[in-house]
């Protein structure tokens, strides 16, 4: 499999945050109740956009990764390749996670007269609880209990990160017993009732993209291709279809039940192997793949972002009111317009000036570190 980047996972990465983005306007970008949002949260919930990012996650790592440990020939070089894989994570990941941290902790003390960016003791904690990577059970054990703080959307991040950390230890640990390790893990999740502590540690969506990955070494991958949606609309369709029942899926009246969530990582497992021939099967190339490409390729700092831009938005409207100037209050488009060009604007300048410089940076040092290991004489090595 190439490591080039498959354009109609960009798409699924932009469709994942658009629906995390629209999840999170009620109650964060609107303190008070939008009837129009509220009766569309009844038949639609697209918080499984978290749930298709972590499938697109397990895909794209385990594509990389697992053939450069399992080319290792011995320890040594396995534990070098972990490293760098580490440091790379890190780079790409970790700067743009604690800038926003940090600002976020900036706007709690001087740019919240309104409230909105939650008590600084419940920041501090959840500052504290991003940057060491325990989030997602920090947010277990307060939901309805008590404020987590202005950086909720960090749990997510916290679980991918301890992914990333456990990956290639496990891979050692089962070496060829790895793919049935991974089923029951799918297994054991699908036919358990989601209580809050195990859906902050649900991996069922990380392992099946793990699962397509390895499948997609084998030949006889290419043989199950989708061919079908090349049709005009075919592939389109079927992505709104998926969407839309994993939305209804989503919404409150399936939180009593035990098997949405799985069905929920299967439909997005399913939406990643049909993305993953990289034959635009899901979307034909156009100006509105091309959109989709842009937010994808941004999605990460848009996750980042978008709490903090509805927090601010909602301080500025605050102010606005107290001075007795026009604001979007009263007026929800023009709110969710508003967040939305600060959303783009923001997410462009931390994408060009954050992640692609940090990540050509861990790009470069794991270069440099391959460069000054080929560099020391092996023993017994004569010098000129």
């Amino acid at each position: 499999m190439s490591s080039k980047r498959i354009m109609d996972i960009e798409v699924l990465r932009a469709v994942a945050v658009l629906g995390v983005v629209f999840h999170h306007i009620s109650g964060n970008l609107f303190s008070d109740p939008v009837p129009l949002l509220d009766s569309i949260s009844v038949w639609v919930a697209p918080w499984w956009g978290v749930d298709l990012f972590f499938a697109i996650s397990g895909f794209v790592i385990a594509r990389s990764l697992i053939p450069a440990l399992r080319s290792c020939s011995n320890r040594q070089e396995y534990w070098e390749q972990t490293r760098n894989f580490w440091l790379r994570r890190a780079f790409r990941l970790l700067p743009s996670a604690w800038l926003w941290l940090a600002l976020v902790l900036l706007a709690c003390v001087f740019l919240n007269r309104s409230g909105a960016f939650r008590p600084l003791d419940a920041n501090l904690q959840a500052t504290l609880a991003g940057v060491l990577q325990y989030a997602n059970f920090r947010f277990a054990d307060s939901f309805g209990h008590y404020d987590y703080g202005a950086s909720f959307v960090y749990w997510s991040l916290a679980l991918e990160e301890q992914f990333y950390l456990l990956f290639p230890l496990l891979i050692l640990l089962f070496r060829k017993h790895l793919v049935w390790a991974l089923l029951a893990l799918v297994a054991a999740q699908i036919f358990t009732e989601r209580s809050m502590a195990l859906m902050v540690v649900r991996t069922d969506a990380l392992a099946l993209g793990v699962l397509l990955a390895m499948w997609s070494t084998h030949p006889g991958y290419q043989r199950w291709q989708p061919k079908f949606l090349r049709r005009p609309l075919a592939g389109i369709s079927v992505l709104v279809v998926i969407g839309l029942l994993m939305s209804f899926l989503a919404t409150a009246r399936f939180n009593a039940s035990f098997y949405n969530v799985g069905l929920i990582a299967l439909l997005s497992a399913l939406l990643v192997w049909i993305a993953s021939f990289n034959r635009d099967y899901l979307m034909p190339i156009g100006v509105v793949k091309r959109c989709l490409v842009w937010i994808g390729s941004r999605s990460y700092g848009i996750y980042l972002i978008h709490i903090p831009v509805y927090f601010l938005l909602r301080e500025l409207i605050f102010r606005l009111q107290g001075a007795g100037l026009p604001s979007p209050a009263g007026h929800p488009l023009m709110t969710i317009l508003s967040a939305g060009v600060m959303i783009v604007l923001l997410s462009e300048l931390n994408y060009r000036f954050i992640e692609l410089p940090m990540r050509n940076r861990g790009a470069a040092l794991v270069k440099r570190l391959g460069t000054s290991r080929t560099a020391v004489p092996s023993p017994g090595a004569t010098s000129c």
